[in-house]
């Protein structure tokens, strides 16, 4: 199915690396339904800006429930189902290496919370979908991913335990999924210059961290948004259960 047959979800969409996927399908000529938690404002005007192709709706993807809804709302605006679901949702989490908590202090609590979002929110958007994607012969989940279980440069150890759950996630239900012409992917970045979640990192770290790349640069939300297009695209068609690091070559795995 090419792009601009699609009907996308991005979770996570109203702001942040979210958004750069959503305008990146919404570029490309794919419906698109963004998903947001708090942010409103920006998901509407995004909505806005691209017409009848793209509508925002609210839902905590964490709860069950909320996810059904915003798959019903989407279906009814767009009169077809969801093909393809991009995981993107980050839960309350903020990249500033300073104020990490270590390992002495680490509770259990944020291990949960950091779970839920990653792997609980993917459950449950995979699952909503696959009724649609069925009926369509037809699905792609993106899932997005971290190279801090590769490369633990900072200890977020909640944040990247839940990342390598969701890479087995991935990677089972590209297993099961397969047969059904539902690939499942995920995309791997490192430190975004420059997202919400980024915006706490010292210019310094953005300046070592490029320094250390091939391509001596940090990475941007729209060339990551690229290669979660080349997920969705039919040039992927034969691609599934894979992590594909997009970091300007610092990780190599």
């Amino acid at each position: 199915m090419q792009l601009d047959e699609q009907t996308v979800l991005v979770t996570g969409g109203g702001r942040g690396l979210g958004s750069a996927v959503a305008r990146a399908f919404g570029r490309e000529g794919a419906r698109v339904v963004v998903n947001y938690r708090r942010s409103r404002e920006s998901a509407e005007a995004f909505a806005a800006e691209f017409g009848n192709r793209a509508v925002a709706v609210q839902a905590d993807v964490t709860d069950a429930e909320q996810v059904a809804g915003l798959f019903a709302a989407a279906e009814k605006h767009f009169g077809g189902p969801v093909t393809t679901v991009v995981n993107n949702a980050l839960v309350d989490f903020s990249f500033d290496g300073d104020a990490r908590a270590k390992a002495d202090v680490i509770g259990w609590d944020a291990f949960d919370t950091q779970l839920r979002g990653s792997v609980k929110a993917a459950l449950h958007t995979t699952q909503a979908a696959l009724a649609g994607m069925h009926a369509a012969g037809f699905g792609r989940i993106v899932n997005v991913g971290t190279n801090l279980f590769q490369n633990p440069v900072v200890p977020y150890h909640d944040y990247t335990a839940a990342k390598a759950a969701a890479l087995s996630l991935t990677r089972t239900l590209a297993a099961d999924l397969g047969p059904d012409n539902i690939t499942v992917n995920m995309v791997s970045g490192g430190l975004l210059r420059t997202t919400d979640a980024s915006a706490a990192t010292p210019e310094e770290v953005f300046d070592l961290i490029a320094s250390s790349t091939p391509l001596r640069r940090v990475t941007t939300p729209d060339e990551f948004a690229d290669a979660v297009l080349f997920f969705a695209s039919p040039w992927a068609r034969s691609v599934t259960g894979q992590n594909l690091v997009v970091d300007g070559g610092l990780v190599k795995d």
